[in-house]
């Protein structure tokens, strides 16, 4: 069904990009190292290429279903490390506690 002549086929390939992009931020708010993020990236994309062969009973020889999801691997992955690069990168609040009166 993935194919970029068809209206249904640009619907599940925007889909995968629209999922794919809020999984990166699962990504922030799950895993929250930057260094992580691209092993499971790779771990959920594995674990759905074992769902779809096992639901296909073959395995996925399209050229379009590996060109969107190779593009949404990377685009989750790229996008998930940002956002945790960006949190792991805040400066630390050194003054946070308050002053005492001695």
């Amino acid at each position: 069904i993935l194919g970029f002549s068809t209206p249904p086929g640009r619907l599940s390939m925007m889909a995968f990009i629209l999922n794919a992009l809020t999984c990166a931020l699962g990504l922030l708010y799950f895993i929250r190292r930057g260094k992580q993020c691209l092993d499971f990236t790779v771990t959920v994309h594995f674990f759905h290429l074992l769902g779809c062969w096992v639901y296909n009973s073959r395995f996925p020889s399209a050229l379009t279903w590996w060109l969107v999801h190779i593009v949404c691997t990377a685009l989750m992955a790229a996008i998930g490390e940002y956002l945790c690069m960006r949190i792991e990168l805040r400066e630390i609040p050194l003054n946070s506690a308050p002053k005492s009166s001695v």
